[in-house]
Order: structure tokens, then C-alpha cells, then sequence
């Protein structure tokens, strides 16, 4: 499939899609949130596919929504199209690992984009961003939510009411990114990380994602007893036997996914 606003690629096993509005710094356009939830849907259905890696440029990963398409909205049309839920969220429905490759500024809908992926690798240069405030709004796609649960609520606070931009570096400090990479070696370890997940079993990558993403969404008795269930059920897995076997005979396990 050719697509205007992104660039579709893939590596091995590694689906990788990047933004591609730079005349506009990515910004994310209905269009491209539409041609960028049918991506994420082609690599989820591929079973060649076990990670995926969504990045921007060296400049932005995303400057925000489509501040153009969207000035002239009126709250009926918002609340009627129900604006920034529909194609928006294409990425909390993937199954597989997906990382956020973050260069440039992450402002605003960037931003959720990438906290709405399963962790975020970071470039020195990166810079992170709620600055809705600023046009008389407020984050309306996790910005409050997922923020306040990353970095708690007296930085997420300070964010979301200044609009300030925060660096690479505190954003590792907050718990925001898993990781700072330098920007000369930044894709080239990102995806040695991504081809580092997709060389593990797929069914055993998505437990792992179901259970550290219910971490956040129960209390820890209910969390260690959805992680218990899934840990029996691996057993029931090709793969937790051809894992075990392996490690036994100190060889490298042949996955079968399954």
C-alpha cells in the first residue's frame, strides 16, 4: 500500500513506520492518523512482524495535532466526530511491542502519540511538550491522564499548566523514556532494541504486554493474579517448551510463535 504521510518499512521482523509531514513537522493530520492506524493494523496482522518502531525525523517526531484543520471546529463538530478518539488510538489496539523513536520535539498530540506506545526511546535532541494551554485548550488525548501516571502529578501539573518543554534528560530522570541515546547512534540502537524483542516469542512478548499494561489498570492483587494466570497459560505455549528445552542443552531456542 503507498501512503502520502508515511513511510512504511520493514526489516527482518521489525515493522517501522515514520512520520513524513516535515513541511510541517509532522503534525498529525486526520489524514496521516488514518493512513498510520492502517500501517499499525498491516504490521499487527503479519506474522513476520513481532515489533514494531513509530518515529518521526531528526527535527520532530510529532508537533502536535493539525492545529490548521482543527481551529475552525465548533463543539458540536468535536463532540459529534468524536475528535482524537477516532483513528487516534490505533495504536493502543496492537498487540505486539510497540517503541516510540523520539529526535526532535514530541509537542502535544505527539507527545500522547508517543506515550501511547509501549515505551519510548529518546534522542538527546528530543523535547517533550503539553503546551495546549497556550491556544486556550487542554490535552485531549492522554496528555493529563497517561503524563500524570508516567511522571506524577506535580510535574504532569506543571506541564500541562505552562506548556514548558522538557529535555531529554529529565525526561529520563521523570520516568517519562526508558532510555537517552546519542542522535548520531539514535536509529541504529533503536532498532537493534526493536530486533532484539522481535527475536523473542511472540506469544510470550504479548503476555509480557498484557501484564505490565494491567499493572496500571488494577490494584496489585488483582495485577499479580491476571501475571499468574498468564505465567500458568505459557506453559500451554510450543515455545515455553522449545525455551526450556534449549536453555537445557545451552543452545539457542528456534521459535515457533506458537
Amino acid at each position: 500500500m503507498s501512503y502520502k504521510n508515511i513511510i512504511v518499512e520493514t526489516h527482518d521482523s521489525v515493522g517501522l513506520i515514520r512520520l513524513n509531514r516535515p513541511e510541517a513537522l509532522n503534525a498529525l493530520s486526520s489524514e496521516l492518523m488514518i493512513e498510520l492506524g492502517q500501517a499499525l493494523m498491516g504490521f499487527e496482522n503479519d506474522n513476520t512482524i513481532r515489533s514494531i518502531v513509530l518515529t518521526g525525523n531528526e527535527k520532530a517526531f510529532a508537533a502536535g495535532a493539525d492545529i490548521k484543520e482543527m481551529k475552525d471546529k465548533t463543539y458540536m463538530d468535536a463532540y459529534t466526530q468524536d475528535f482524537i478518539t477516532d483513528n487516534w488510538e490505533a495504536v493502543m489496539t496492537c498487540r505486539k511491542p510497540v517503541i516510540a523513536a523520539v529526535a526532535g520535539y514530541a509537542l502535544g498530540g505527539g507527545c500522547e502519540l508517543a506515550m501511547m506506545c509501549d515505551f519510548i526511546l529518546a534522542s538527546d535532541t528530543a523535547q517533550f511538550s503539553q503546551p495546549e494551554v497556550n491556544l486556550g485548550i487542554l490535552p485531549g488525548a492522554g496528555g493529563t491522564q497517561r503524563l500524570t501516571r508516567l511522571v506524577g502529578k506535580s510535574k504532569a501539573m506543571e506541564m500541562c499548566l505552562t506548556g514548558r518543554m522538557m529535555g531529554a534528560e529529565e525526561a529520563e530522570r521523570a520516568g517519562l523514556v526508558s532510555r537517552v541515546i546519542q542522535s548520531d547512534q539514535f536509529m541504529e540502537e533503536v532498532m537493534k532494541t526493536a530486533g532484539k524483542i522481535a527475536g523473542k516469542s511472540l506469544p510470550a512478548l504479548m503476555m509480557v504486554k498484557e501484564c505490565v499494561n494491567r499493572a496500571l489498570e488494577t490494584t496489585l492483587t488483582e495485577g499479580l493474579l491476571f501475571e499468574r494466570r498468564q505465567f500458568h497459560s505459557s506453559f500451554a505455549t510450543m515455545d515455553q517448551t522449545e525455551g526450556m528445552a534449549a536453555f537445557a542443552e545451552k543452545r539457542k531456542p528456534d521459535w515457533n510463535h506458537k
